[in-house]
């Protein structure tokens, strides 16, 4: 875990002073530097070295992004190579070398049967984008602009992703009841939940009366991760694949934060077994750095050239990164380790549930992980048994984590799910390190006298 080499560590008031030039120069939306006061310097594996000396393990890994941690070293000879070649970085979406080696490494990573019959778009780099470049390819494919997403979900920032995503409002985009075990919009949870939550989709499509004309494409996500590491259930995935299939209403995956190994499979629709007409790819992909693009079913490519482009679609850097990457996930069967692992601390999580009455429900799918913390002395509301969510002391915990050198993120519908996303090359005693310091801090969030001021407040 330790960085085996000194860190240029600057002094407290360097250390302090950047962070106060930040806190000037830098947008109100920033996000993570708000609740991450650090300054990285260096990054080895799961191990960061701030600028002040202090190691964290870094269980973000840049929201999903490094699967294989920071500065793997095939991602950092990947690149010096390219660099030392003297290819060119830049190259909008001509062909070369580095591309054909990413695409044939993607493809042979994909489920076969989607796979035989694919096309690839490169799109800008970032998932909003690729999402954006999915609705625009089954729009035009289908003639159709309606489009299907679900409660929950987060498909990224732009104006059209965010429309699909949980906290839109005034949009024309129908929503859906995704299916949840825990807080299940029906009250009943588990495969009652999950069937009535697929009728309804069913019902709303062929009831001629529903106001709802047949969409473009649906869109999920296996499992959701900002709505609070929701895993879609597998016999619900292959019920969303039977009835779209059967109405001829394209199925878009988005595996942005879900793919290359993150919950236990390469991609997260192997779970169910299904094969989505497009996939929407980003985040690990790049290797750390930034791409983004959409694989889809051939007879969709209808699109004229240039219907979707991108100055920065060509990505060389990132291109030799993410064929590094996805080679060494494949080739040392970190989605099986992801899986194992995964299943382990899953297992102490809930273990540690017993003990704590603030841990509601320990969720989720190889090592992509969610606590949901909720008040234990308040009244349920609604209709559930479920005590309400308890976002302040969410917060604390991840405060108390960062204290202990542990750096998670917070999610879910009111932000009280603590999210754990380490790297796929965790080692057992890492995972042992995370779920301790996590212990600990929870204990400490726990007895602090100021975590209750607002839990409870979003019944």
């Amino acid at each position: 875990m330790a960085v085996t080499e000194s860190a240029p560590v600057a002094a407290p008031s360097v250390h302090e002073g950047i962070l106060r030039r930040q806190s000037l120069r830098e947008s109100a939306a920033r996000t993570y530097a708000r609740s991450l006061p650090i300054v990285p310097v260096r990054a080895r594996g799961l191990t960061i070295e701030g600028a002040d000396g202090k190691r964290y393990l870094d269980c973000l890994s840049g929201a999903g992004t490094l699967a294989l941690g920071h500065n793997h070293p095939v991602v950092l000879e990947a690149i010096k190579k390219v660099i030392d070649s003297g290819a060119p970085l830049h190259v909008l979406d001509l062909a070369t070398p580095v591309k054909d080696a990413f695409t044939t490494e993607l493809f042979a990573t994909l489920p076969r049967r989607f796979a035989e019959n694919a096309r690839i778009q490169f799109c800008g780099p970032a998932g909003t984008d690729a999402v954006e470049a999915a609705f625009k390819l089954v729009r035009g494919a289908t003639g159709r602009s309606g489009l299907f997403a679900f409660t929950g979900a987060y498909h990224g920032m732009t104006a059209g992703a965010l429309a699909a995503s949980g906290g839109a409002e005034n949009v024309a985009v129908t929503r859906l009841p995704f299916p949840l075990d825990y807080r299940c919009p029906f009250g009943v949870g588990k495969e009652r939940g999950a069937e009535i939550a697929a009728r309804w989709t069913e019902n709303l499509l062929d009831d001629p009366k529903s106001g709802t004309p047949l969409p473009a494409g649906m869109i999920l996500e296996p499992v959701q991760g900002e709505g609070g590491v929701n895993p879609a259930p597998d016999g619900w995935m292959r019920r969303m694949r039977e009835i779209t299939e059967a109405r001829s209403v394209p199925l878009i995956a988005d595996e942005v934060q879900t793919g290359v190994g993150r919950t236990g499979a390469f991609w997260a629709v192997e779970h169910s077994g299904i094969v989505p007409d497009v996939m929407v790819l980003s985040k690990a992909i790049g290797g750390s750095l930034p791409l983004a693009v959409i694989v889809y079913r051939a007879e969709l490519d209808t699109w004229r050239p240039g219907a979707h482009a991108g100055t920065f679609r060509g990505n060389q850097l990132a291109m030799a990164a993410g064929t590094a990457t996805l080679a060494y996930v494949r080739e040392n069967r970190l989605a099986e380790r992801a899986a194992t692992l995964g299943a382990r601390m899953l297992a102490r999580l809930r273990a540690l549930a017993a003990d704590h009455p603030t841990i509601g429900d320990v969720r989720g799918r190889g090592l992509m992980i969610g606590i949901e913390l909720v008040d234990p002395d308040a009244a349920a509301s609604g209709d559930g048994p479920e005590p309400p969510p308890a976002p302040a002391l969410a917060a604390a915990v991840q405060q108390e984590c960062l204290r202990r050198g542990l750096i998670v993120e917070i999610g879910g519908r009111h932000s009280a799910v603590v999210r754990l996303l380490p790297p796929l090359t965790l080692t057992d005693e890492q995972a042992t390190a995370v779920v301790d310091r996590l212990a600990d801090a929870l204990a400490a969030a726990e007895r602090s006298p100021h975590h209750r001021i607002t839990t409870g407040s979003v019944r």
